[in-house]
């Protein structure tokens, strides 16, 4: 294990959400105790209120809170006008939830390769992937960076298409002043519990400045009642509860700072490892990213993970194996070869500890671990 700043051994968690709250526990536990007292557990003024001031965050005009991010995105693409067997286009390299939310809303999904610098959803990719069925184009936000919200907004304009963001891992990212989730028709958040905005369970949301996506978001969200017990369309049951609406509002507050803490150990892991043969995974020009994982690439990973294990650095992967080479989705007639940048990605990122309440020593501890294995291996 490597030496913490008094000769000690350091651990450093990759996670640690009790311990990353502890700061938080008192307001937390308020907003619970305050929900309890209510005797109100769907719906009420807690999920109100979070969506006003989450709205507010992102600078949108709407915020609809729903069950979980995936079904975020669902919500997302069918509140767009998704009908089934329309196209979406989004990128081979993420979370199956993304792939897994758009087929939930019956559209057809139509994977396209990543850009080499940022590993997001590259725009020339994303246009040659695109047909004459195209009505969405769903970049993911991925790592916490922005993804070319600008070029793919210009090329889903031109081919009369639709962006909706994945913004499941970018809350308080932002490109040349605004925040993701304001850039398309609507966009999908995700509060699962590790994200830089985590609730104590599942949640979702779905930010939107236009005020029809939001009308239609709230009655598919609930059954697709327009009134109670009355339906106009057919709807999920995918709703935000009470007390992860009142713990997201009560750690709402702290998103800023703890974004910027984050900002602050990737810069000084970016300073540590200049020099060294692994690749940084680059930030867009421009952007301010939430840092909700800090990736690396590293040709031999698994020695390097072992290297950092046994130094007690625990690392993750994020994501091990593109979506086309899942067995789930053999359907889409994909091969290995068919996303080469992707696939590349996926078999050579490494994610180190980049929580918030890591100490300076423990941050130095990881960088120390990553320099002491290209020593090693020199």
């Amino acid at each position: 294990m490597s030496p913490g700043a008094a000769g000690v051994a350091t651990r450093v968690a990759f996670g640690d959400l009790a311990g990353d709250d502890r700061a938080k526990r008192g307001a937390i536990e308020a907003a619970v105790s305050r929900v309890l007292g209510s005797g109100w557990f769907i719906l009420g003024e807690e999920v109100r209120r979070f969506e006003e001031e989450f709205a507010s965050a992102l600078g949108v005009r709407h915020v609809v809170g729903c069950a979980n991010g995936t079904e975020a995105v669902a919500l997302a693409l069918a509140a767009a006008g998704a009908r089934p067997g329309d196209e979406v286009v989004l990128p081979a390299n993420t979370c199956t939830a993304t792939l897994a939310g758009a087929r939930m809303a019956g559209a057809r999904p139509v994977l396209a390769d990543a850009d080499p610098e940022t590993l997001t959803l590259d725009t020339a990719a994303a246009g040659r992937a695109a047909t004459a069925a195209t009505r969405f184009f769903l970049p993911v936000h991925l790592y916490g960076g922005v993804a070319d919200v600008e070029g793919l907004g210009a090329l889903a304009c031109a081919r009369g298409a639709l962006v909706v963001e994945d913004c499941a891992q970018s809350h308080g990212a932002t490109w040349k002043g605004r925040a993701t989730g304001g850039f398309g028709r609507a966009a999908a958040f995700s509060f699962y519990p590790s994200k830089n905005l985590g609730a104590y369970g599942d949640g979702g949301a779905v930010a939107t400045n236009d005020a029809d996506v939001a009308a239609r978001l709230r009655e598919l969200r609930q059954y697709g009642w327009t009134r109670r017990d009355f339906a106009e369309r057919e709807g999920w049951n995918s709703r935000l509860d009470e007390l992860q609406a009142a713990i997201l509002r009560a750690k709402l507050p702290y998103l800023e700072r703890e974004n910027a803490r984050r900002r602050e150990i990737a810069e000084r892991y970016d300073a540590a490892f200049a020099g060294l043969p692994l690749t940084l995974v680059a930030t867009r020009p421009g952007s301010i990213p939430a840092r909700h994982l800090y990736p690396v690439r590293v040709s031999n990973r698994d020695a390097f993970r072992e290297h950092l294990a046994a130094r007690g650095i625990e690392t993750g992967i994020h994501y091990p194996v593109p979506l086309h080479l899942h067995p789930a989705y053999a359907f889409l007639g994909h091969r290995r070869g068919d996303f080469p940048v992707a696939e590349a990605a996926c078999d050579t990122t490494v994610s180190l500890p980049i929580r918030p309440a890591l100490a300076d020593p423990q941050v130095e501890a990881v960088a120390a671990a990553v320099r002491s294995f290209f020593e090693k291996t020199r």
